[in-house]
């Protein structure tokens, strides 16, 4: 678990199927805001904010989530801007639900 400014990203703990998709939560200090997952190759991805809201995220996984096997996941600069502009969706801290 790193921190990319007041972001964190950790891997939920799931098990998943050997083709299934990662998930991970994102916390803003220590709320889970929203629920980021990937697929096996990194190429679709998307995010479910707390309102219950999804997006479909442009790019691929490492365009968002750097990291991972045994280096610390952290998000991109352009994944905490893109955060940012949607502060607003987590504001009720309401918990994310799967």
């Amino acid at each position: 678990m790193q921190k990319a400014e007041r972001f964190t990203i950790r891997h939920t703990g799931t098990v998943r199927d050997p083709f299934g998709a990662y998930e991970y939560d994102i916390l803003d200090g220590a709320v889970v805001i929203a629920c980021y997952w990937h697929d096996y190759r990194g190429e679709d991805h998307g995010i479910r904010f707390a309102d219950g809201s999804d997006e479909v995220l442009p790019g691929r996984r490492s365009d968002f989530v750097k990291g991972g096997g045994p280096k610390p996941l952290t998000l991109s600069a352009a994944a905490v801007k893109w955060l940012v502009e949607r502060s607003s969706r987590w504001l009720n801290r309401k918990p994310c639900e799967r």
